[in-house]
């Protein structure tokens, strides 16, 4: 992991999940736990996300880059993830949207966060998005 990650998910977790300094001051923001698909160890990593109904809703955006960020193909072996967001840590499941619901949901988090447009227009590769719900304990 990046030391500006590093510093960023510290800076989440010692405010709450509010970034406290820099250009994530003021945006909504989770610090995502998943599983190296070849490793198998736990990898974080700190994105913006958006809602839909109870869903946290992410986009593997990777700036626009030609090719998906590894949480994605990490997600993607490895469905159950842990999700810090407002200072509350919880297991959800990972699913990745389907062509019709990806879309609308894209537009829907790209309308929070207008950068997100960019990205797409930089790209031919789709942009997956996916959605994490909150997985629900077993009853004792």
């Amino acid at each position: 992991m990046s030391d500006y990650n590093t510093r960023l998910i510290e800076d989440l977790r010692a405010h709450g999940g509010n970034a406290s300094a820099g250009p994530f001051v003021g945006r909504p923001m989770i610090i995502l736990t998943t599983t190296g698909a070849r490793t198998g160890q736990r990898r974080e990593t700190p994105l913006v996300y958006s809602r839909d109904g109870d869903a946290v809703v992410i986009v593997a955006s990777k700036g626009g880059a030609p090719s998906n960020p590894a949480w994605f193909h990490n997600l993607v072996q490895h469905p159950l993830v842990t999700v810090e967001i407002d200072g509350e840590r919880y297991e959800a499941v990972a699913r990745v949207a389907d062509p019709v619901e990806r879309r609308r949901l894209y537009d829907q988090h790209a309308a929070l966060h207008p950068g997100f447009l960019d990205y797409e227009a930089k790209t031919s590769r789709v942009i997956p998005v996916i959605v994490l719900t909150r997985r629900v304990a077993a009853a004792a």
